[in-house]
């Protein structure tokens, strides 16, 4: 499959690339898509979540009424969950939600959303380019220029690139990544993805088999 690669001013260079179709050209698996998205979910959340329990509450420990005979239920401790001010009975506590995905599957899942986004044509590739100092207008000018100010935008470098980053870290609609860095849930999560022409080698190289 062969792509296009335009300029920074949305202009075609004439040159065209080859996608890969182990990467960019698979049949979509929607189970590995949904089980990756569902890890990277899952470790974003800090899982600092905490109640008191019985145990931590400051009150009395003495037996509130004697055991038998006042025809009601039990009761050992005012700190007791059954009653207002007491711990809280099987409350959350800290945890961790992370769980393990296998390294073939997580590549499956990313070739996946990389091929959706490639037959929805949302994927235009671009040459190489860099800013002289970190400026949002210079980076807002690219994303005028290829005709997405207004979506959701994803780019893909072939390395960190502290000029474009930094130009793109004010704008909440964009995101920039390091071809080694690609998420299935960023991949599905923006409108279009603009990939740097030197990053193809790269995602090639880590998302094939």
């Amino acid at each position: 499959m062969k792509v296009a690669v335009l300029d920074i001013t949305g202009k075609d260079t004439g040159r065209k690339v080859e996608l890969s179709k182990d990467v960019f050209g698979i049949e979509p698996n929607n189970h590995a898509i949904y089980l990756d998205v569902k890890q990277y979910l899952a470790n974003q959340r800090q899982g600092t979540h905490k109640s008191k329990e019985r145990a931590e509450i400051s009150g009395s420990t003495r037996k509130i009424k004697k055991q038998k005979g006042t025809g009601t239920a039990r009761a050992g401790s005012i700190k007791s969950g059954v009653f207002r001010g007491g711990g809280r009975m099987f409350g959350p506590r800290p945890r961790s939600y992370s769980f393990k995905l296998n390294k073939n599957l997580k590549r499956l899942a990313r070739q996946s959303a990389l091929s959706i986004q490639v037959n929805d044509e949302n994927v235009v590739i671009v040459e190489d380019f860099n800013f002289e100092t970190p400026k949002t207008k210079n980076f807002v000018d690219v994303l005028k220029a290829l005709n997405i100010d207004t979506k959701k935008s994803l780019f893909i470098l072939d390395s960190e690139n502290a000029n474009v980053y930094l130009s793109s870290r004010n704008l909440k609609n964009s995101k920039v990544l390091k071809a080694s860095e690609i998420n299935t849930y960023g991949v599905l999560n923006a409108n279009k993805i603009v990939i740097t022409e030197s990053s193809l080698e790269g995602i090639n190289t880590n998302l094939s088999k």
